[in-house]
């Protein structure tokens, strides 16, 4: 729903739409069925993904900044040491998310 509802016509006030390539990582609900199909009609031979038209480089971080960045700064962060309880660790979480 974000797709169709934020970004394609987004993407379509701006003119951008003929000329965009669109990439999304491999969580499961990002290549469900309806998902892909609304991407072959929106982004035909033009999106990158898994089960997609493109394939996924492996191990390409210019791609995929979060996977190679994001996620392991905020787990160094958050671990610096053991969080003593789940509120602890949830302020750790956010703290590290604004320290971005």
């Amino acid at each position: 729903s974000m797709l169709q509802n934020f970004f394609i016509p987004e993407l379509r006030r701006l003119n951008l739409s003929d000329s965009t390539f669109f990439q999304q990582d491999g969580a499961p609900c990002h290549y469900a069925s309806n998902v892909r199909q609304l991407l072959n009609a929106v982004f035909p031979d033009k999106w990158i993904g898994r089960r997609g038209p493109i394939a996924w480089p492996l191990c390409s971080p210019d791609l995929s900044p979060l996977d190679y960045f994001l996620w392991g700064y905020v787990k160094t962060v958050v671990y610096s040491s053991k969080p003593q309880s789940l509120d602890e660790l949830g302020a750790r979480i956010t703290n590290a998310n604004h320290e971005i």
